[in-house]
């Protein structure tokens, strides 16, 4: 939500106001983790291209917050478009309700920025693209001609889906390389080795009891994970 950060940014303040830095520290943890995933989206995609994105087309589909909305307050589409536009990749752009004006002044380019086009339909963005991010659930994506679509990228195509919106298994029967977010054990191990340095600072402050609650509740959004391994160690730990 577009309110997530500014709510818990005030619950930090508060917390310092009031003399409580450990809380404060834990719920600050909780900013850090959210700011984690959205660069590890990205890096997520790189490392899947075969470890770069350089002058490669990227079809960005959708970049408000949410659906039914024009609010891209602290949408991840901005921090995800950032990453890849750093790593000089080409992003083409559709999302409904979004303007190019906004979706410009979000990413804080020019409207001569070649790495970045903004597309009138999901047609068009992924036209010859290696590669699909699928970042607000609109209801249209899930009506898209997904076959048409696989045959006019560059081939092998891939599909992102950051809002675990569509259905992955048939996307692979087209013959897309499709994957959503927050599953697998690549996305475990990462979240694990945040934790770790999490749990040292914590150490460091001396507030074990925050780092073990904050520990059990990645282990409970881990828990249908496919491999448990990392997130048992983490338990036994705490």
């Amino acid at each position: 939500l577009s309110c997530f950060q500014k709510d818990i940014l005030n619950l930090v303040y508060l917390c310092e106001h009031f003399g409580l830095p450990e809380v404060a520290a834990y719920w600050n943890g909780v900013i850090e983790m959210n700011d984690f995933q959205k660069h590890r989206f990205a890096r997520r995609v790189v490392s899947t291209l075969f470890n770069t994105v350089s002058d490669k087309k990227i079809a960005i589909l959708g970049f408000a917050f949410k659906k039914d909305t024009n609010d891209t307050r602290e949408s991840a589409a901005i921090y995800i478009c950032r990453d890849l536009i750093d790593e000089q990749a080409n992003v083409a752009i559709y999302d409904p309700k979004v303007s190019e004006r906004q979706i410009r002044q979000d990413l804080k380019v020019a409207a001569d920025e070649a790495h970045v086009t903004i597309c009138d339909d999901a047609y068009a963005a992924t036209q010859d693209a290696h590669a699909i991010l699928i970042l607000t659930e609109w209801d249209e994506f899930t009506a898209l001609d997904f076959k048409r679509i696989h045959d006019q990228m560059q081939q092998p195509a891939f599909l992102f889906d950051g809002r675990n919106l569509l259905d992955l298994e048939a996307l692979n029967q087209i013959g897309f390389e499709a994957s959503g977010i927050g599953q697998g054990l690549g996305m475990m191990l990462d979240a694990g080795y945040w934790m770790s340095d999490k749990i040292k600072d914590f150490e460091e402050m001396e507030v074990w009891q925050d780092a073990r609650q904050l520990a059990v509740h990645v282990y409970s959004d881990f828990h249908s994970a496919k491999d448990f391994s990392f997130c048992d160690q983490i338990k036994r730990a705490v």
